[in-house]
């Protein structure tokens, strides 16, 4: 499974940004995908993550109502709208699928991840 994580840039505070994820090689459909991300100097921390056919969805408190992650499985794509954001949301993002069904938002559980995608928040 390959995932290509893209959308990220520089951008004010209070802009949005809507990062994508392209996954290929595997059964897109019916993995858990996450987003993580890892700011300079600090552990990886997830954000948010989406069942495979519910798309039932869960987020980190810190991005909650600001942030909505969503799916196409028919593009294999799964995104992460950031609206309202913060110099503290500066980090990579990094996308992440998990095959065994096991929603969960420690990084481990994840088996395949993309590249990571620069977002940067100026004040």
């Amino acid at each position: 499974v390959q995932l290509q994580a893209s959308g990220g840039g520089l951008v004010q505070a209070g802009d949005s940004l809507r990062l994508s994820c392209a996954a290929s090689g595997g059964t897109f459909s019916s993995y858990v995908m996450g987003w993580f991300r890892q700011a300079p100097g600090k552990e990886r921390e997830f954000v948010a993550t989406i069942t495979w056919i519910s798309h039932r969805t869960y987020y980190a408190d810190s991005v909650k109502g600001r942030f909505t992650i969503s799916r196409d499985n028919a593009k294999n794509t799964v995104f992460l709208q950031m609206n309202s954001l913060k110099p503290e949301d500066t980090a990579v993002y990094y996308c992440a699928a998990e095959t065994s069904h096991i929603l969960s938002r420690t990084s481990t559980a994840y088996d395949y991840w993309g590249q990571g995608t620069l977002v940067t928040v100026s004040s």
